[in-house]
């Protein structure tokens, strides 16, 4: 299997990587500075200028929507995508300056594979454009959400509307005042005897009326404003029924391809985190001196180096075979792939990023560096999209077939 990349993509990672260099890391402090200055003055739910300063920047050189797929107008296959999407993933809000972050990129797919034009026109091409973003509503408060034929929130069909009932929660991107579109899982056939064509899926404005952001949920103390992950009441709310996205009882087949190419996404994002975790552990111990020796040169930070980097290039040709296999065989063949990156990428990032804190002693668990909001930001994602149990039950599934006739 090769996985050399073709000059366009050394090009573009060239370009990414220049970028980064010259626009995003030395602009982290201000992200974060502009962010506590609008808490301070009573809302933090306000977008950050430099995140708009910097989006212009990147339109401006032609790093704009790389996620976008072959099929729709794009220039990159999966393969090809994954390691820009890892140097982008590098720092935190760096994926929205290329308009390459979740939940937008996974809401463009389902509107792009799924909508009609009247719904590309009216969500898709401003989400394209950058003017609005958007949310994923999902999971809810009152059940196990990590099956998902759970789901308790009703879309019940009056006349020429849908009536949409329920509370979700962990919706990200719903705090922010530029989210207009949310597209929302509920059940319409409840009764129906196939549980996995209960459900369906469905475009609600952020301003319907009977729609309301209840509160923010915190990650291990961070609000991740002004992005956040919201609880949001759906009381009544009225939509009309061409907002219906593909069917009724399709809610399971677009959840299918729209986590498909998002997994792969945060996972590909995961491992440029793993990267710079270990270039930062390296750095802060090669600059600090204990027991009269460099820290670098304790034998127990060698084993711990030489795992991490084990860890990483294991992680990535495995997050490559998945995306090979989803540009040429498709994303459905492709779920045993999917769930192991899934398992294997944020529990590699996860351990990776835990030495780097302990290599940094107090300094890594605060503010000072990146590597807390990293570790709280990549222990969230061994639950986002699947808990890691329901992706092992899967994959251990899809082994046991493979056995049960020999």
């Amino acid at each position: 299997m090769d996985f050399e990349f073709s000059p366009k993509v050394k090009d573009l990672q060239s370009r990414l990587s220049a970028f980064m260099d010259e626009h995003i890391y030395p602009n982290e402090q201000r992200f974060f500075e502009e962010i506590e200055a609008n808490r301070r003055a009573g809302n933090a739910w306000v977008p950050t200028k430099i995140i708009e300063e910097l989006k212009q920047k990147s339109r401006a050189v032609g790093l704009w929507n790389l996620w976008r797929p072959v099929d729709h107008g794009g220039q990159l296959t999966n393969l090809e995508y994954a390691p820009l999407c890892e140097i982008m993933g590098r720092a935190s809000f760096s994926p929205e300056v290329f308009n390459c972050s979740a939940p937008d990129t996974g809401n463009m797919e389902v509107l792009i594979r799924y909508g009609t034009p009247e719904q590309q026109k009216q969500w898709l091409e401003p989400l394209l454009d950058g003017k609005i973003r958007s949310a994923f509503l999902m999971t809810e408060p009152e059940v196990a959400s990590s099956d998902a034929t759970n789901i308790q929130c009703s879309i019940r069909r009056e006349g020429n509307e849908y009536v949409v009932n329920g509370r979700k929660w962990w919706s990200s991107g719903a705090g922010d005042p530029r989210c207009k579109i949310n597209i929302v899982m509920g059940k319409t056939d409840p009764d129906n005897a196939d549980r996995h064509k209960q459900q369906s899926m469905i475009l609600v404005p952020s301003d319907a009326k009977g729609y309301k952001v209840l509160r923010h949920l915190s990650v291990f103390g961070y609000d991740d404003a002004p992005h956040g992950h919201m609880e949001v009441e759906l009381d009544n709310v009225r939509v009309p029924v061409t907002n219906m996205l593909l069917g009724e009882g399709r809610g399971f087949e677009i959840a299918q391809g729209r986590l498909g190419p998002g997994r792969i996404h945060h996972c590909m994002r995961i491992i440029g985190q793993a990267e710079r975790a270990l270039e930062l552990m390296c750095k802060r111990l090669s600059s600090r001196v204990a027991f009269g020796k460099p820290v670098s040169e304790q034998s127990v930070w060698h084993e711990r180096i030489a795992e991490s980097r084990c860890m990483i290039d294991q992680a990535r040709l495995l997050t490559l075979k998945a995306a090979s296999m989803m540009d040429t065989v498709g994303n459905k063949a492709a779920r045993a792939e999917i769930a192991m990156i899934k398992i294997v990428a944020p529990n590699m990032a996860q351990q990776i990023i835990d030495w780097a804190i302990q290599a940094h002693g107090g300094g890594g668990v605060s503010d000072v560096f990146p590597l807390a909001w990293m570790y709280s930001w990549n222990r969230t994602l061994r639950l986002a999209d699947g808990p890691d149990e329901v992706h092992r039950n899967q994959l251990a599934k899809f082994e046991l077939r493979k056995h049960q006739h020999r």
